[in-house]
């Protein structure tokens, strides 16, 4: 299973299982460290699975982290919530006919992101990396910026091909294609809010400049709207 969502999606996800079959969980992956993507983990541990994350996402959950976008301070979990399957390379798991291959992206959205992916399905599971049709959450508190943001994007298009079933941190599932689209979004918004502070603008002025009209419509309609992310970049460039 890859991520282990809300605590309260916990009836949800396990009805889900069930109807895959009797078979226990075995293992699980946090992609990165987000609450959103990690706040069921302790029930998962209870099921005796094997949780895999990178070594950086161990880390952030045992310590205090404030973000400011969100307002709110997030504090260590419980040891028994973190994951006990710490990775720093590469990890291959074969499994019922399946290879599932675990890369790190480090650093994009964080500094401890992963993508997984199910060579046979022919299936990306991409984190945070990837939102579809949506402006990305870019955490530069704990290692992540706009560049690393731009060179996941570049690694999943590599992982990927024309068939590949890419399912995103956000939004609906997508495909190579889109996968290019948001890339090419990042790409072209970073530049011109790179060329805005380069003229020595301000975040104010910059964002008055409107950098992201082009693609608000597509793009900024969900939790990040335009002059947001426009911050974000900022702060990277």
């Amino acid at each position: 299973m890859v991520d282990c969502g809300i605590a309260v999606s916990r009836v949800k996800i396990e009805e889900a299982l069930a109807r895959l079959g009797p078979a226990p969980l075995r293992y699980a992956i946090n992609t990165h460290w987000h609450w959103d993507h990690s706040d069921g983990n302790a029930w998962v541990r209870l099921t005796g699975a094997k949780l895999i994350a990178d070594a950086h996402t161990v880390h952030r959950l045992s310590e205090s982290i404030r973000i400011e976008e969100w307002g709110h301070t997030f504090e260590p979990v419980p040891e028994s919530a973190l994951p006990n399957a710490p990775i720093s390379g590469e990890k291959v798991i074969r499994l019922n006919g399946e290879t599932v291959r675990i890369r790190q992206y480090r650093p994009g959205h964080t500094d401890g992101d992963l993508s997984v992916v199910f060579e046979r399905a022919d299936v990306l599971q991409t984190g945070d990396t990837y939102w579809n049709g949506m402006y990305p959450f870019i955490d530069y508190v704990t290692g992540g910026g706009i560049d690393g943001t731009i060179a996941a994007a570049n690694m999943n298009i590599t992982l990927s091909s024309p068939r590949t079933l890419v399912i995103p941190g956000h939004g609906q599932i997508g495909d190579r294609k889109s996968l290019i689209a948001f890339r090419d979004m990042l790409v072209a918004i970073r530049a011109r809010v790179a060329a805005l502070k380069a003229a020595g603008k301000s975040l104010e002025a910059v964002q008055a400049a409107q950098p992201t009209a082009q693609y608000d419509a597509v793009w900024g309609g969900s939790i990040i709207n335009g002059a947001l992310f426009t911050a974000l970049v900022y702060r990277g460039v």
